[in-house]
């Protein structure tokens, strides 16, 4: 259990809404503030979709596409929210059950005026402000009832106290809500973009709203009432300027594979041959099954549709990446590196394709191939400098070529960036006994045993 699950209920729920405040429009991480385990998704294309996307939003926001991070999370519910600074959390149910790239991009627009609000920041403070107004009201009841000899009186005063922050912080909350609405439609302007999509999205919001929190009380929300916000969209929507350029179609085509690719991993084989039968031949319905039938390990199938896809756009890196995902996923490692060195021929940036591509060489358990998989992670590095797999792999093959100082720095490395302090301590200081005294590498593993002393004082 993680230090989260140790803290006292009134902190934890003021914890929990620090990461809820800036959810998009819906309840549905309350599931996940309350302790309920998230599951990330990796997908170099994706998150490039979603930068894709964002690039225009960024630019009108005068925000550092470099300086944001995307995360995908596997999770129905139709959300997304920031937190920890520049930080975009996507639910893939945003992506799946969007009916087009417009309302995902009026998402992640309100997502975007969180970031440029400071609303993290100025969160905190007054989650702080909440907490004592909570605590005071409930010192000052509990006090008042105790000299009264009323024992009852003393829960209720704690409850009240409770009710009393929460309430507060919760206001302040639907201000924060309403000004990233007012920053997304300045954003979409903009970017020549309408806010027709958001209104759409929260239109959807509203109506499951209605079937689960019927006679919810609106000052109990974090989010201000639905239908409130659609009136302030449909507002903006009739003063909107009629020449606005719109959403290029190459996002629609774009926002159509996403949801194919996702609907192909995450569906069960059943659904996906449903939405995407046999019978439709066009790129996203053979992408779906392709990515299904390898998923059921029927690789002759899947290899099919890959090739097939590979011939007919022969310039698209992703149609590469999963025939080599399709070998490699089923066993035939040798016939994975050409598809996935093809790829990186096309995408030099694309990490994680390298990263599979080193996993794929060192699976081969060839001494020859065990210098590449280590240039091919450390070119994977400048990209993804945080991923365990990449350090993973790293720490084997440098224990392979017997560069044993050089393995625990790896692994020092990879516990380090998971939070694993006591296997990071002693991997780095395993590093230090082995490196040369000086070196980047000796060096390094210095500076993480000296952070790692400095954060158990």
């Amino acid at each position: 259990m993680g230090t989260i699950g140790r803290i006292r209920p009134v902190r934890a729920f003021l914890m929990g809404l620090l990461a809820l405040c800036a959810a998009t429009v819906t309840p549905a991480f309350q599931a996940a503030a309350q302790g309920r385990d998230l599951r990330f998704i990796r997908d170099t294309e994706i998150e490039n979709a979603m930068r894709v996307y964002l690039a225009p939003i960024f630019d009108a926001a005068g925000l550092d596409p470099a300086s944001v991070k995307i995360h995908l999370i596997q999770d129905d519910a139709i959300n997304a929210f920031v937190a920890g600074g520049m930080n975009i959390f996507i639910h893939t149910g945003l992506l799946i059950q969007a009916d087009g790239p417009d309302e995902v991009i009026g998402v992640l627009a309100h997502e975007v005026g969180h970031i440029t609000g400071g609303h993290l920041a100025r969160f905190q403070e007054n989650a702080a402000n909440a907490q004592i107004k909570g605590l005071a009201a409930m010192i000052l009841g509990g006090a008042a009832a105790i000299a009264a000899g009323e024992a009852g009186g003393v829960q209720a005063a704690t409850m009240l106290g409770s009710q009393i922050g929460r309430r507060s912080l919760l206001s302040y909350t639907r201000q924060m809500e309403r000004s990233a609405d007012q920053a997304a439609m300045e954003f979409l302007h903009q970017a020549g973009f309408t806010p027709e999509g958001y209104r759409d999205i929260l239109e959807k919001l509203a109506n499951r709203a209605k079937l689960y929190s019927a006679n919810a009380n609106p000052y109990e929300q974090t989010h201000p009432v639905t239908e409130d916000r659609i009136a302030f969209v449909e507002n903006q929507l009739a003063n909107w300027p009629t020449d606005a350029p719109g959403i290029p179609k190459s996002f629609y085509d774009l926002h159509e594979r996403v949801r194919a690719k996702l609907i192909g991993y995450l569906a069960e084989p059943e659904r996906v041959l449903e939405q995407y039968p046999p019978s439709q031949t066009d790129l996203k319905s053979r992408y779906a099954r392709a990515i299904s039938h390898m998923r059921a390990y029927q690789r002759e199938d899947a290899l099919e549709l890959a090739n097939g896809l590979i011939e007919d756009f022969p310039k698209d890196p992703f149609f590469r990446e999963l025939k080599g995902d399709i070998y490699l996923n089923t066993g035939q490692v040798r016939e994975a590196i050409e598809p996935y060195e093809e790829a990186i021929e096309m995408l030099p940036w694309a990490a994680l394709i390298r990263i599979n591509l080193a996993r794929a060489l060192l699976e081969m358990n060839e001494s020859q191939y065990e210098e590449q998989a280590l240039d091919h992670l450390t070119k994977a590095r400048r990209y993804e400098p945080d991923s365990s797999e990449l350090w993973r792999l790293t720490a084997a093959v440098q224990t392979r070529l017997g560069n044993s100082g050089q393995a625990a720095l790896a692994q020092a490395e990879r516990a380090f960036r998971s939070g694993s302090r006591p296997e990071a301590k002693t991997y780095a200081d395993r590093a230090m006994v082995e490196l040369p005294e000086g070196s980047a590498g000796w060096l390094r593993a210095q500076d993480i045993s000296l952070q790692l002393e400095k954060a158990s004082e």
